[in-house]
């Protein structure tokens, strides 16, 4: 968590830095576009989903393989003041992960090249709640730093599913909980502000339902699995 705020920190200065280089005044744009309570917009972004795995005994880790998804939501926000903003941020999350098995969890038993690996194919309801907290205005950007937490409905968790990995599925849970973490400037421009964002969210639940057979090889030596990842999306307001 240390490593994480200094990181975030130390990115807010750079920006400052960078800023502070384009101080000769410049034409505002969109001068009073932050001055109104409420204010609308939409993002598009991709993401890179991951597992955080802890194990019951010292054997190979899982190796998760990671693909690209896409976000794409909604943007509503409240504005506090000129520094601090709140922010509900809706959308539509697709992500992609393979989890890799060695053959030691199937060491004893008859199994096949297929069975050492899971696709899981995640499509979450993701909706944060952050608190924005922007620097001051420069010319026509605005640096600012992002947290908060969220929830995410996946609606492809095989939850209720009564098949598990002896058939080939792989089961989380439904309902997540998610601390975020993030950086990004506004960039003024002439017809609207658009924002490029870095943030990183990370789960604190246990995902992962067991097997209905105790000594499953897939979920065995599973103690908690956790997703991590990184969105990088781009705001339009």
């Amino acid at each position: 968590m240390k490593s994480i705020l200094s990181f975030i920190f130390a990115s807010l200065t750079i920006f400052q830095i960078e800023a502070q280089l384009f101080t000769k005044e410049r034409v505002l744009n969109n001068e009073n576009f932050d001055k109104p309570l409420l204010s609308y917009g939409y993002y598009l972004g991709l993401n890179s989903y991951d597992f955080n795995i802890d194990y019951n005994s010292n054997v190979k880790d899982i190796q998760v393989i990671k693909s690209m998804g896409f976000n794409v939501g909604l943007i509503g926000n409240i504005r506090i003041n000129d520094y601090f903003d709140i922010r509900l941020e809706p959308g539509l999350v697709m992500s992609n992960r393979t989890l890799s098995y060695s053959g030691t969890y199937f060491e004893g038993l008859i199994y096949e090249e297929k069975d050492l690996e899971r696709e899981i194919r995640s499509t979450y309801i993701h909706i944060p709640l952050l608190i924005k907290i922007s620097t001051k205005r420069i010319n026509n950007i605005k640096p600012f730093v992002v947290c908060g937490i969220s929830t995410a409905l996946n609606l492809s968790s095989n939850q209720d599913n009564p098949e598990d990995n002896s058939q080939g599925n792989f089961r989380l849970v439904k309902n997540n909980l998610f601390y975020e973490l993030g950086i990004g400037v506004d960039l003024y421009l002439t017809w609207f502000k658009f924002t490029p964002s870095l943030r990183g969210i990370f789960s604190i639940k246990d995902e992962h339902i067991k097997d209905f057979d105790l000594n499953s090889p897939w979920t065995k030596n599973i103690s908690q699995m956790q997703t991590r990842g990184i969105f990088i999306n781009f705001t339009f307001q």
